[in-house]
């Protein structure tokens, strides 16, 4: 078999052409600690305050406590299955919830997504869910009830349209 060097260049330079790199890089740490809801993860070195963190199983977490070795991060979903070891990767996003007239009505989760059985939120718009608050003057006074359609929470926790409160449970 003779092969000129000619015929073997024009090959390799061929493959040279087609071949797309497609390098990904992200950052990766481990789980070191789970416990009520807080992961803390080691060797996230660039993760961000309040940025979305992936954990297995689609659970998604948001970045609190930046400390020199490690990140505490609360989990948006169920922690059963996040255990020691496990990876988690950085997004490089904020935590952004869905906003507008499509929420109306709907029972979301902590990343708002739908839990109702109503299907996907049609939305395009999206809002940071930590961001500074507008002052207290500059707020309208809450003046109309907002009914859940929940009798237990409606009757202990009287929610005002526009007020802010936090319903456990």
């Amino acid at each position: 078999m003779n092969l000129k060097p000619e015929e073997i260049s024009s090959v390799i330079k061929e493959q040279m052409q087609r071949y797309a790199s497609q390098l990904q890089v992200a950052d990766v740490g481990t789980v070191i600690q789970v416990a009520d809801g807080i992961a803390r993860v080691h060797g996230l070195e660039k993760a961000m305050q309040g940025e979305l963190l992936e954990f297995p199983g689609e659970v998604y977490g948001m970045v609190l406590n930046l400390e020199e070795d490690n990140v505490g991060a609360v989990l948006l979903g169920d922690n059963r299955n996040i255990n020691e070891g496990d990876t988690v990767k950085t997004t490089g996003r904020v935590v952004e919830v869905p906003v507008g007239d499509a929420m109306l009505g709907r029972v979301v989760n902590a990343l708002g997504q739908p839990i109702d059985g109503k299907g996907p939120i049609e939305t395009t718009r999206f809002r940071q869910i930590e961001r500074v608050a507008h002052g207290v003057i500059d707020r309208k006074s809450v003046d109309t009830p907002l009914q859940t359609g929940i009798k237990a929470i409606d009757s202990m926790i009287p929610i005002g349209r526009g007020q802010r409160e936090l319903i456990i449970g």
